[in-house]
């Protein structure tokens, strides 16, 4: 859809509005001694806090009161259809076994789409104080050193690359096996850091990140955040990957077509 300049500014201060308020619901929450999480799945731990529901509830109450219209889909409550033809993507704390632990590598997701996928995101860390964004015209990071805009870093091969995933098994058995692939030819290998990862990536840090199993709430601000610094994101064939599965984030388009053909044998 055509985005107009008025448009544009609006999707933004609406989604600043919402990182705003999730950094204050998350932060409320963080490192508290009587923290406790519920498991989204029986036979694996998957936590949900307070906190993760406190964040999206609050998002949502903006998005009623400024934007009524569009649809939201987010990790917590689901989809709500709009008439715009632009949706809200939520995910109000990525990284919910991190927050638990206390370490300040969760984020809170947030982006807006249009048939094509994201136009505009923000990865925002609230303890750090950092917040990524990209799309629009936009591919910036504000946090604790002030402002800078983001960009991949220059091309390499992957045997001088750094590459990032949140698991070390990734996925299935499978998955894993072609991780590995990649991860042997890698100079440097890293796990853990959730959608700060991505952030990094885009902030010109690190070349590459693999996973699998990802929801469409946890890629799409990601994507529009790399894409927006000059990076690539895909599935594991290549393909656009707004609704999540496997993904793979690259810095440099030469960098991303080397790691696929590993991951693919």
């Amino acid at each position: 859809m055509r985005v107009t300049p008025e448009l544009a500014r609006d999707l933004v201060a609406t989604a600043h509005e919402l990182a705003d308020a999730a950094r204050t619901a998350t932060l409320q929450h963080f490192r508290s001694r009587d923290l406790t999480a519920d498991t989204k799945e029986t036979h694996r731990f998957d936590p949900v806090t307070e906190a993760d529901r406190l964040s999206e509830a609050q998002m949502r109450a903006i998005l009623a009161r400024r934007r009524p219209a569009d649809g939201i889909l987010g990790e917590e409550y689901g989809a709500v259809c709009g008439s715009t033809g632009l949706t809200w993507v939520l995910d109000p704390i990525d990284g919910t076994r991190g927050y638990l632990s206390g370490t300040p590598t969760w984020g809170v997701l947030i982006s807006v789409r249009d048939a094509t996928g994201p136009i505009y995101g923000i990865i925002d860390q609230p303890y750090i104080g950092e917040r990524f964004e990209g799309g629009l015209g936009r591919a910036l990071v504000r946090g604790p050193l002030g402002e800078a805009p983001l960009a991949v870093r220059a091309p390499r091969a992957l045997n001088e690359a750094i590459l990032f995933s949140t698991f070390p098994e990734v996925g299935t058995e499978e998955e894993g096996a072609a991780f590995r692939r990649v991860a042997r030819r890698a100079r440097l290998v890293r796990y853990g850091m959730d959608c700060y990862a991505y952030a990094l990536v885009a902030a010109g840090q690190i070349d590459l990140v693999i996973e699998a199993g990802l929801q469409a709430y946890d890629v799409q601000a990601p994507i529009a955040v790399i894409e927006a610094a000059g990076g690539i994101v895909t599935d594991w064939k290549g393909r656009p990957a707004p609704e999540g599965g496997r993904i793979i984030a690259a810095a440099s388009p030469a960098l991303h077509a080397e790691a696929l053909q590993l991951l693919n044998g």
